[in-house]
């Protein structure tokens, strides 16, 4: 939904200027009315900064320190290149022994979609090859996929697949985006997730970019081992979430990626 051009016209937008409260306090706080009352829905796409300005008389720097106000409390979200929407409800994401992504999403009543960015071999890290049990340096496959919620960037991982158990895997994704698909076309239909370790940091720029979010704003990180049934480890996987999308709920006993 895209916003006419004036979102808020029954709002007087005229700023109290020389009282002592910053101009760019008074928009974020005329933008927070309209969200709260109702003017201003889920998914509304803000007018641009220029926009603002002008209507306001001020610069577009005062009107960026506004937006990124809002968007830092979890009321909007910024997207690189196409602006500033009103936040949606977020997406609980629970971690289990055996919690799949599209199952999720969809009992949320979403479409999930799954994009496979990248698929490469390269030589395991210090930390992938621990987790995998292998010897420092022995080459793994690796898969970055782009999970989305009604086509909202919600998480993005980057797989790690020892090698030649699953050279076939990249094959096994063609046309789809779901690991747990690849995996059972490559011989392994079930999995579960063996521990998870949680932080967070500010994400990269391409990060920032894949999960249309600022870079001001934290992802969610999960490192993760999923095993097969009989406990040999077959996926190590670093997944960042958008955290303004995303609740991830820890259930007992771990997870899948």
């Amino acid at each position: 939904m895209t916003l006419p051009a004036d979102p808020a016209a029954e709002t007087d937008t005229t700023l109290a200027r020389g009282e002592g409260i910053a101009l760019w306090r008074q928009i974020a706080a005329e933008l927070e009315r309209g969200i709260t009352k109702g003017a201003l829905g889920p998914g509304s796409r803000l007018p641009t900064e220029a926009a603002l300005a002008t209507r306001h008389g001020v610069n577009r720097h005062t009107v960026r320190r506004a937006l990124e106000s809002l968007a830092a409390r979890g009321l909007l979200r910024i997207e690189q290149g196409r602006g500033s929407f009103v936040a949606e409800d977020v997406v609980d994401y629970p971690l289990g022994p055996r919690t799949r992504f599209s199952e999720v999403i969809r009992a949320q009543n979403r479409e999930p979609e799954g994009r496979i960015l990248r698929v490469s071999e390269a030589p395991a890290a210090a930390a992938v090859a621990e987790a995998l049990r292998l010897p420092p340096g022995r080459p793994v496959l690796t898969v970055e996929r782009l999970g989305l919620a009604d086509g909202r960037p919600v998480v993005l991982g980057l797989h790690h697949f020892p090698l030649p158990r699953f050279a076939g895997l990249g094959a096994a994704l063609e046309g789809h985006g779901s690991i747990t698909r690849a995996l059972a076309l490559s011989g392994l239909p079930d999995y579960r997730r063996a521990w998870t370790r949680l932080t967070a940091r500010l994400p990269t720029a391409e990060e920032a970019t894949l999960l249309r979010q600022a870079r001001a704003r934290p992802v969610m990180l999960a490192e993760a081992l999923s095993v097969d049934p009989a406990g040999r480890p077959i996926d190590f996987t670093l997944s960042r979430y958008a955290a303004g999308r995303v609740q991830v709920i820890v259930e007992g006993g771990g997870a899948e990626a």
